[in-house]
């Protein structure tokens, strides 16, 4: 179950109370590192969604953004009858005072702040839509980077064949690689005219041999591909694995093209490194 970390998703919700949006956009970072930009009404929204990302996701840098528009209230109005009882009795105390001074008429009174205002919404029932629209999109966020992660395992299943195939021709090489370094080597000494004891000849064609036999660094390629196709099938964040066993397949075919003695098996060794490059910078993005 590969998951990528490069997903998007934008979900909507509209009702009485207003209109949220709500988007999610991860990419590939080393951990989990979440970021937020909410409305302050809902900002104390911040912590559940941080905990139900912690609870979906391991890696990756996710950005978090939800806007809320109130409903246009149009013509409804309501009269704060706390902020007016008040605006009586304080008018009535100064005209107790002061009885000459004019009282304001009614629309003065609506014009006071915070006597006439527009009805809010209910947070409450915000605050629940936006909890559903997040889940919501953190489902489909998941179920895009599991798609991508299936993109990707593809790629990298590709490249496995890729590597396959060459460790297969290199040993289908290596006997013709080993006669053709001794015939080379036989061939050296007649132009020096150079006469060896035999034992010393044998001596240093064996040594010849184990300096070029590569078959140990083969068989460590085939575990290691052996080892990125199982990971392949694994549940759970796998990402640092597989870029763990990049490195050991590299470093295996960095050893068979320091062996390399012919065009041939040098052709094998520089396509194993590009095969395993390709493959790591897929890897960059696997959760």
């Amino acid at each position: 179950m590969v998951h990528s970390m490069t997903a998007f998703s934008r979900q909507d919700r509209d009702g009485d109370w207003g209109r949220l949006q709500l988007e999610l956009r991860s990419v590939n970072q080393r951990y989990l590192e979440p970021h937020f930009r909410l409305p302050e009404a809902l900002r104390d929204l911040e912590p559940e969604f941080r905990d139900a990302l912690r609870g979906r996701l391991a890696r990756g840098k996710v950005e978090c953004q939800l806007r809320f528009d109130p409903a246009e209230t149009g013509t409804t109005l309501q009269v704060n009858q706390a902020r007016l009882d008040a605006l009586i009795d304080a008018l009535a105390q100064i005209h107790d005072e002061v009885p000459q001074a004019p009282l304001p008429d009614a629309l003065a009174l609506l014009d006071h702040p915070g006597v006439l205002e527009a009805p809010a919404p209910d947070l409450e029932t915000v605050k629940a839509e936006a909890r559903a629209l997040f889940q919501e999109a953190l489902d489909d966020l998941v179920a895009g980077r599991a798609r991508e992660g299936d993109k990707l395992a593809a790629l990298i299943r590709e490249r496995l064949d890729g590597v396959r195939d060459q460790v297969a021709e290199v040993r289908r090489l290596l006997p013709e690689i080993l006669e053709r370094q001794r015939h080379q080597l036989l061939e050296r000494l007649a132009e020096m005219r150079t006469e060896l004891d035999p034992q010393r000849l044998e001596a240093e064609l064996v040594l010849l041999a184990q300096k070029a036999d590569v078959a140990e660094e083969l068989d460590r390629l085939e575990t290691h591909v052996d080892e990125v196709e199982r990971q392949l099938t694994q549940r759970g964040p796998i990402g640092r694995r597989l870029d763990f066993l990049m490195q050991e397949l590299n470093r295996e075919a960095n050893t068979l093209s320091s062996k390399s003695v012919v065009a041939e098996s040098t052709r094998c060794a520089v396509e194993l490194k590009v095969l395993i490059e390709q493959m790591r910078e897929q890897i960059q993005n696997i959760e």
